[in-house]
């Protein structure tokens, strides 16, 4: 197995690599990375593409998302203003890595359904 150098232990407690890692295991950024992973999307495409996302949550995901380099805004001059999201290089390294999260969520719900309920019986 080939070493893969490392710029962090996200299992110490004060690394960094925590913030990374709260950002990109949170439902709302993988569903917005997953969509703009296609291309370019608009503000209001997202929002009823994301069914139950409010605008606050998106718009608040969306400006994390461009604080860490993985997203860029462009306004395009309209009225009203139109606005288009699209994801960075950076994101494109990560795009399909938590589109993955997604695809193995959407495959394994019964299980981890089913899972739950038999707990949660035997903890009855």
């Amino acid at each position: 197995m080939t070493s893969v150098p490392r710029n962090g232990n996200a299992y110490a407690d004060t690394c960094p690599t925590r913030m990374v890692l709260d950002r990109i295991a949170d439902k709302w950024a993988v569903l917005v990375l997953g969509l703009l992973g296609d291309g370019p999307v608009r503000f209001n495409q997202l929002r009823r593409q994301i069914e139950g996302i409010s605008q606050k949550m998106l718009s608040q995901t969306l400006k994390s998302l461009e604080r860490d380099g993985l997203v860029s805004r462009r306004a395009i001059a309209t009225v009203p203003v139109t606005v288009e999201y699209s994801i960075t290089p950076l994101g494109q390294t990560l795009s399909a890595t938590v589109d993955n999260l997604r695809i193995w969520a959407e495959t394994h719900m019964e299980q981890v359904t089913q899972s739950q309920q038999q707990y949660d019986a035997a903890a009855a």
